[in-house]
């Protein structure tokens, strides 16, 4: 079965995880970049501090760091600091650009959630830098318990939803391909 069978399958009903775990590996990154962007984006998805939170708790210390370093890249350390109460500041040594992954494991979810939904606020441009970082990283956006956080209707409805968001555009490139 080709990439469009199973993104036309996506788009007409039942979403499963090995069909979604098949299109996350085929899709290259910069198309997963775009499509997560997208999501991040959308109405049918929750918001990007909740999703992005939710990433963040399934990843690893130098992920947790690497996500954070993107939020600290596009703002700046010092506008960055600030941000949902200092809780970043908080954690970063003084004078520093950079967090570490120890300083990031400091951090609970929603303190992230927090720092990214401000961070997007002050920069709408960051969920770009943010889906880019995770692009390269895609075994977090098949882990399950990430996927089950794209939820704002129904538990079916909401999953073809919220992947439909992430693989539109790969959906469209693979269509225009024809």
């Amino acid at each position: 079965m080709g990439l469009l069978d199973i993104l036309n399958q996506l788009s007409g009903g039942e979403v499963s995880h090995q069909q979604f775990d098949q299109v996350a590996q085929a899709a290259p990154s910069n198309v997963l970049a775009e499509g997560l962007a997208h999501a991040f984006r959308s109405d049918q998805t929750p918001e990007i501090g909740q999703m992005v939170a939710q990433l963040f708790q399934n990843s690893n210390g130098q992920q947790q760091a690497g996500v954070l370093n993107q939020i600290l890249a596009a703002l700046g350390p010092a506008v960055a600091a600030g941000l949902a109460g200092g809780a970043l500041g908080g954690v970063m040594s003084p004078g520093s650009s950079q967090i570490t992954p120890a300083q990031a494991s400091q951090l609970s979810p929603q303190q992230v959630q927090e720092i990214v939904e401000h961070a997007h606020q002050a920069n709408p441009g960051i969920a770009d830098q943010i889906a880019g970082f995770y692009a390269q990283h895609s075994g977090l956006i098949k882990n399950p318990r990430w996927r089950g956080a794209g939820h704002r209707h129904g538990q079916d409805e909401g999953s073809r939803q919220f992947i439909l968001s992430i693989f539109f555009p790969l959906f469209i490139d693979q269509s225009r391909s024809l």
